[in-house]
């Protein structure tokens, strides 16, 4: 994989932290707004991108790149995925996807079209510990309760009260809790069981957005909660329980370290089948090998669940009669 970057935030410094531990991915270049020239070219020094661009459309006109992995606040996600994949470029893009389902749908579309990889980055759904837990479900019987709880307070939330708006907090950039914090609890429970037959979404909605909120999805033969929050905190944890036994997880769902099986009245097996210290280590692994081998199958696969997640996301915002407008940005 030869990969150019777009995007300087966080979720970028994140990637870099851990991506040369990958050798078969090469660091080609890296693009952002032309406020952020310096940082561009400390990245540069730091970890040997062979090219920074301040304009988005160079890079892409680089050949020497071939994917594009897009950093970027949520509302943005769709545009730079659009013009990646017209320009020839598979694509990784971080979650959510896009902002909404039609948006998924077009770029869906396009890289069918052009025979292109497009992937939406979710860690929760290439760990080694979530992949062994699907493993272990049949064994607790009829499934009755899922819970999933991912609390963390903000950093921005004391300035977002304050009237400071930043993008996580904002409905025009697709912010908020369900779009961000949520969302792994959500793709984590669709991975496991597919869609649901119906979705709730109860928030805490502070200048129409929801800072938290609990999200309901009903499938029928059981019931699942799914809480996230960014303007309060708890421990987090998430528990699958069956008639023959459960499944329990303490900590967020967007890092799988290790989980505790438990048949009923038996003792605790305790699993763990990580081999790396980052949480988005094993999802790039993946991306590398599908596009080394142009793995289309997988690709379609991955954007099926993707799709079923963003239609929960849908039906949850109606539910909650949340409104964004990325489409003014």
């Amino acid at each position: 994989m030869k990969l150019g970057i777009v995007g300087a935030g966080k979720i970028v410094e994140d990637l870099l932290s851990f991506i040369h531990d990958i050798p078969t991915i090469t660091l080609k270049a890296i693009s952002s707004k032309p406020s952020h020239r310096e940082k561009l070219l400390s990245l540069q020094k730091k970890y040997g991108f062979s090219h920074t661009y301040s304009h988005y459309g160079k890079m892409l006109e680089n050949d020497d790149v071939d994917t594009i992995y897009i950093g970027l606040p949520n509302h943005l996600h769709y545009s730079y995925a659009k013009e990646a994949l017209l320009s020839g470029k598979h694509v990784i893009c971080e979650k959510p996807f896009t902002s909404t389902l039609q948006e998924l749908l077009e770029l869906k579309e396009i890289s069918q079209q052009k025979e292109l990889v497009l992937v939406e980055a979710i860690t929760n759904q290439y760990m080694k510990n979530y992949l062994s837990m699907k493993k272990y479900l049949p064994k607790l019987g009829d499934i009755k309760i899922v819970e999933c709880n991912y609390s963390q307070y903000s950093s921005r939330y004391e300035a977002f009260k304050a009237g400071e708006i930043h993008p996580a907090f904002n409905p025009e950039t697709s912010g908020g809790a369900l779009m961000d914090i949520n969302l792994y609890n959500i793709h984590l429970v669709v991975g496991f069981f597919g869609s649901p037959k119906k979705v709730e979404y109860w928030a805490n909605i502070e200048r129409d957005i929801d800072t938290s909120g609990i999200l309901l999805m009903d499938y029928g033969d059981f019931k699942c909660v799914c809480i996230g929050s960014k303007d309060s905190t708890a421990p987090n944890a998430m528990n699958i329980q069956g008639n023959k036994g459960y499944i329990h997880m303490a900590h967020s769902t967007n890092n799988i370290k290790c989980f505790d099986y438990v048949l009923n009245k038996q003792a605790p097996i305790q699993v763990d089948l990580s081999d790396h210290w980052h949480r988005m280590y094993d999802e790039f692994i993946e991306f590398e090998r599908i596009i080394k081998e142009r793995d289309l199958e997988k690709v379609t696969n991955m954007l099926e669940h993707s799709e079923k997640v963003m239609n929960v996301l849908e039906k949850a915002k109606q539910s909650a009669n949340l409104v964004f407008s990325p489409d003014k940005y």
